[in-house]
């Protein structure tokens, strides 16, 4: 048997033992997870390495359906897309692992927390080394589960509960459309196997399907489109696209490491890893390609308009987060899925360590979040204050940091892909001038200027301690280099070559394949936009403080909209919430208690009355009894002689 089947076994030994045993091990449950994640990173570098090498790496473990043409194993598959994906999970998981370990030192929930995520992390792996649609959904499903427990673990917060359950309620609606997109595929390629359906897909292009067919009317829809878009649904509720965005910000409020490992980077990147695992079906149909990239590029630049005017630190980076999730979409859509993906690649280093940099914050300011109540901490947390600043440079796209490379590669796919690719550009080079903004709002906001800690606050306030720190340096230290696989120059590229197996660009993107002076300029233009962004964030927030309050109260109407998030989340309870509630209410009261409680309330109210009669001829007096006893008897010899 493979090695590669202990990527994911170890995680889950973890989860067993320490779910089954936390009681006992109580605070000592990093023992066993940490180890545990640490192996499947070894492991993970080692698969890499041989895929690396030219080696496909498949293990088949059993035959989980076998029913007449339904045959899906449980299997383990390892290509180039897989060993990325590996790597970005294990890495960023092993260092959560070791940062919790300091961050929630004394919670009651200690064991628990480490269990859900060696959960997770096992869930996670799976789902990325499937090698089938139905394995893919049920650790989809998992990953998605695992997010519902790991943001209400402080289950005696409302505000966590009610966050938990939008997270589950709004994913369902994404993954019902995903689940309508896998059983479409089985009917149509009669496999769920992907090589199976990527080999039949081109045979059936231009077959239609007639969606009004059971009402009696015509609707023909390109068979393949309408599979793309609804697997597509499910990427939009998983990775958080308008207009399913609106559960990620709220998911913050689940402890910090689960907003950096699955809200930042792992489970959320899992929509867009979809559309490149499938890339060679979304190829196959213009219109979903389209539906993606405008999905991608309206989601990137709205996202940030609301970031603008947040003043929660984690909700600022999770908006980001759907930001730039944006951004990888929206190379999907265009064709340039290696870009997506490498992009996806670095976000997850520098994001995880901006959500990490907020809860060291967090920590040490004990569990204050408003940038308000912060201001001046550079010289108290020195090491939380370069490394996030070294995730701040990335996100804005600052070369020679990580999020400049991979930005650049999808701003030059954008242009170069000609027609509309040249709006998706403008709306990407707009989005990084509003990233470069906030981020460094965030960074004045929290680390210069004077102190506005409370003194209860500032009492406590200390760097973190070294099991906290060191993940934040090891992610600094990604977020330089991890870039670097990928600079744009002749041969030095090796991002775009690596995923060629898997990842065949689509015609729109292939014509920026080449390098030229044109793509330098626009390097320089993206790096004046973010530098703008920058330089604007420090004349703010640094030089004149009180102007952001003045400029708010002078665009009245356009800061209310960022600051209450277009109102997306009042509109969804106007049209969708409120309605639903009164239908309920109005089935309740209608059918429910009238009908169904009325006629089982009915039956038991004849009986009583039919049994309040018969209890008038119970006197409980023998000589009635008697009475009626000849009255009957003479009643009967009556009816015999008279009939």
């Amino acid at each position: 048997m493979s090695s590669i089947v202990l990527i994911p076994l170890l995680p889950l030994v973890a989860f067993l033992v320490t779910g089954l045993f936390g009681r006992w091990i109580g605070p000592r449950a990093h023992w066993v997870a940490v180890p545990a994640v640490a192996g499947s990173w070894v492991l993970s570098v080692a698969a890499f390495l041989e895929v690396a090498g030219g080696a496909t790496l498949h293990e088949t473990l059993y035959r989980w359906i076998g029913s007449g043409s339904l045959n899906v194993d449980i299997a383990l598959h390892v290509d180039q897309l897989t060993a990325v994906m590996l790597l970005l999970v294990t890495t960023v998981s092993a260092l959560v692992h070791l940062y919790t370990v300091g961050y929630l030192h004394g919670d009651k929930g200690y064991a628990r927390f480490f269990a859900y995520i060696a959960l997770f992390t096992f869930s996670m792996l799976m789902l990325v080394m499937a090698d089938n649609f139905l394995q893919l959904y049920v650790f989809w499903e998992a990953v998605g589960l695992c997010s519902y427990l790991l943001i209400a673990h402080w289950y005696e917060k409302k505000s966590a509960c009610d966050a938990a359950t939008k997270a589950f309620v709004v994913n369902r609606i994404g993954d019902f459309g995903f689940g309508l997109g896998i059983l479409l595929a089985f009917v149509t390629f009669g496999s769920l196997d992907y090589q199976a359906v990527f080999s039949a897909a081109p045979d059936h292009v231009g077959q239609t399907i007639n969606l009004l067919g059971w009402a009696g009317g015509e609707w023909p829809v390109d068979v393949i489109t309408l599979i793309a878009l609804l697997l597509f649904v499910g990427a939009v509720g998983k990775s958080a696209q308008l207009p399913l965005h609106t559960w990620l910000p709220d998911a913050m409020e689940g402890p910090t490491p689960i907003s950096a490992l699955i809200h930042a980077a792992t489970m959320v990147t899992a929509g867009v890893f979809l559309v490149a695992r499938l890339n060679p079906l979304f190829n196959l149909s213009p219109v979903a390609m389209d539906v993606v990239a405008w999905t991608g590029g309206v989601t990137a630049i709205f996202a940030a308009t609301i970031a603008l005017t947040q003043n929660d630190i984690k909700r600022i980076v999770a908006y980001s987060t759907v930001s730039q999730l944006g951004y990888m979409m929206m190379a999907c859509g265009l064709g340039a899925y290696a870009a997506g993906i490498f992009h996806l690649l670095t976000h997850g280093a520098f994001k995880a360590l901006l959500f990490l940099g907020c809860g060291s914050v967090i920590h040490a300011l004990s569990g204050e979040q408003d940038l308000r109540r912060m201001g001046g901490l550079k010289s108290a947390m020195p090491i939380t204050y370069w490394t996030f600043l070294a995730g701040a440079i990335a996100l804005a796209g600052i070369p020679p940091f990580a999020g400049f490379f991979s930005k650049d590669e999808i701003l030059w796919k954008a242009f170069s892909s000609g027609g509309t690719g040249v709006l998706f550009w403008a709306l990407g080079l707009v989005t990084a001038f509003l990233t470069a903004f906030y981020i460094f709002r965030l960074v004045f906001s929290v680390f210069h200027g004077r102190s506005r800690v409370s003194k209860e606050a500032a009492h406590h306030l200390h760097e973190s301690p070294a099991v906290i720190t060191i993940p934040l340096v090891a992610l600094a230290i990604l977020s330089l280099t991890v870039g670097w696989v990928g600079i744009p120059a002749e041969g030095m590229n090796a991002i775009d070559p690596f995923l060629a197996p898997v990842l065949q660009a689509h015609e729109a993107a292939e014509h920026a394949a080449g390098h030229s002076g044109v793509e330098y300029a626009l390097m320089l233009v993206s790096v004046a936009a973010a530098a703008c962004g920058i330089a604007l964030a420090y004349a703010f927030y640094v030089v004149s403080p009180g102007l952001p309050q003045r400029l708010a109260s002078v665009a009245g109407a356009l800061y209310r909209v960022s600051f209450n998030k277009w109102y997306v989340d009042e509109i969804y309870d106007a049209v969708f919430v409120r309605p639903t509630v009164a239908l309920a209410r109005a089935l309740w009261r209608g059918v429910d208690v009238a009908i169904i409680d009325g006629a089982v309330n009915g039956v038991g109210r004849v009986t009583q009355a039919w049994a309040a009669l018969l209890r008038l001829m119970q006197s409980g007096q023998l000589q009635h009894y008697a009475l009626f006893m000849a009255l009957g008897a003479v009643l009967v010899v009556g009816i015999y002689f008279f009939r």
